[in-house]
């Protein structure tokens, strides 16, 4: 049995004429990279354009401790963790993680609109960081470390699409349960 619902414009994200995200068509294998993982990014925008701290710190799907937020913050590490950390080498110190609370991007995304902005500006912040290291690195055989293992800037490339194409899932149900708005 369905559920009954139907298809219709009010419950998408965006109506495709309005849609900023791209439908492929990219030419070569940096840019084919950068332009998925770019429209992932600009999916998760879209699953949490119009809601307010209350919706978007809201864990609607019991027990799990999901937030549109969370994820966001979560995003922000992972972005922070293999473009800082694995490809410029840099030490860093995780956001929002700490040895008392290993989950703090999750447990720590709670209705305050200074929280929200906070995790906005730190996303916004990594995914220029990586922008800039993309757009520098010579070509994608470039190389990080992980934990001792060589990894190259293509590998993390599609980590990073993978990561956010299964968060953007998450998302998706999230967002249905916080207003019936529906993946796109």
């Amino acid at each position: 049995m369905g559920s009954g619902r139907g298809f219709v414009w009010a419950n998408m994200f965006v109506r495709p004429e309005e849609d900023t995200r791209t439908d492929g068509g990219f030419r070569g294998e940096r840019a084919t990279l950068v332009g998925y993982l770019r429209d992932q990014r600009l999916t998760l925008e879209l699953k949490c354009a119009g809601l307010d701290a209350e919706a978007l710190a809201r864990r609607s799907v019991e027990p799990s401790d999901l937030s549109l937020l969370g994820l966001v913050r979560h995003l922000a590490g992972v972005e922070q963790k293999w473009f800082r950390g694995v490809m410029a080498g840099q030490e860093i110190r995780r956001h929002y993680r700490t040895p008392d609370a290993p989950d703090g991007e999750f447990t720590g995304a709670v209705a305050d609109p200074a929280v929200v902005a906070e995790a906005w500006a730190v996303w916004r912040a990594e995914i220029a960081f990586a922008e800039r290291l993309v757009a520098e690195a010579p070509d994608l055989d470039v190389v990080g470390d992980v934990d001792g293992e060589r990894m190259a800037l293509r590998e993390v490339l599609v980590h990073m699409i993978e990561e956010y194409a299964r968060h953007n899932g998450h998302a998706d149900f999230l967002r249905e349960r916080i207003d019936g708005r529906v993946g796109q």
